[in-house]
């Protein structure tokens, strides 16, 4: 089984990127050929600082192996190492209906919220498509928003395969150019919210990071939104972004303390909102302190973190050749 995810580096990492996505990618190395890249590419679309854009870059980098992605078991590798991704996103580009583009829900979303109509957000789903595809993947462990993407990259792969692959059965899936990989999300920690109570985003500005300092760490944390409820009243358990933080940060068998807690109200400096704050911070911290450690020694070699990328491209590379070999000699290239 080949597995092949990625994560923008478009801002400092979160707990969102570690419990929606990371911590399910060290998993999974385990279980099979795992590909996880640094989108780099992508990340331009928001990041337009030249120095900015490579510190975040390497930033991302020393995240995933700190927090657990083993370069033994895994390729890690950048984006941009790989010209392979956009020569396929042109090519597959040129089959894509504009209106899957134009119906695309991030992209209907992002112009919602003030963003620019340019090109590089009107085509991200082709160079997702690109990422998804190039590497023969069998697996894509994907956050539910972004499945409409994946979805997307399978039509267009059944379309491509169905242009220019005579012997292609889309019933069976077989006699195909480009592999239909298969989507794989974990419902319960898919979305975590943020501190607004939407999806943690960096593009929200509503995250809790995972190498900020101690004192940003807690004012982050300190600021997550919550209602009016009294500190001696049950909480409700709707529409509460902490309640929910709670939830993932603990293990089962934690939060059922801590949950009881919430439902039943009590002493104000223990049943509070300030309370359950606090709760959050130790565990963020008691959770995190290997990775932070971990992670402030790879920033300071940054020849290694280097080396590692390269070394990881180089494997990529190996593995979408055969790929692309394939798609340019269907097209005519």
């Amino acid at each position: 089984m080949r597995i092949l995810s990625g994560v923008q580096s478009s801002g400092r990492l979160h707990i969102g990127n570690y419990y929606g996505a990371i911590r399910e990618f060290v998993r999974l190395q385990d279980e099979g050929e795992a590909l996880y890249f640094i989108a780099n590419l992508h990340a331009l679309n928001s990041v337009r600082d030249a120095a900015k854009a490579r510190e975040l870059t390497l930033e991302t980098a020393a995240a995933f192996l700190a927090l657990g992605v083993d370069p033994a078991k895994a390729t890690l590798f950048r984006q941009s190492d790989i010209p392979e991704i956009p020569e396929l996103y042109w090519i597959l580009g040129t089959l894509v209906p504009m209106a899957d583009l134009e119906n695309a829900h991030s992209y209907k979303d992002k112009l919602a919220r003030g963003a620019e109509a340019d090109f590089g957000l009107f085509g991200y789903p082709v160079l997702m498509a690109a990422d998804i595809l190039l590497y023969d993947s069998d697996v894509v462990p994907v956050g539910r928003d972004q499945r409409q993407h994946l979805e997307l990259a399978r039509d267009w792969a059944g379309k491509f395969n169905r242009q220019y692959a005579p012997t292609y059965d889309s019933q069976k899936g077989t006699g195909g150019l480009l592999k239909l990989p298969a989507a794989r999300t974990r419902d319960e920690t898919a979305v975590v919210p943020g501190r607004d109570g939407q999806k943690m985003s960096k593009t929200y500005a509503n995250t809790i990071d995972l190498f900020g300092t101690d004192k940003e760490i807690e004012k982050q944390i300190k600021s997550v939104k919550t209602d009016s409820t009294t500190p001696d009243a049950p909480k409700p358990t709707e529409h509460q972004p902490l309640y929910e933080l709670l939830k993932v940060v603990f293990s089962p068998e934690e939060f059922a303390a801590l949950d009881a807690k919430w439902k039943s109200g009590g002493d104000p400096k223990t049943h509070g909102y300030g309370a359950f704050k606090q709760a959050l911070i130790d565990g963020y911290f008691a959770t995190f302190a290997g990775p932070r450690k971990r992670y402030a020694e790879l920033m300071n070699d940054r020849a290694e973190l280097e080396r590692l990328l390269e070394q990881g491209a180089q494997k990529a590379r190996g593995y979408a050749a055969p790929v692309i070999a394939r798609v340019r000699s269907a097209v005519g290239l």
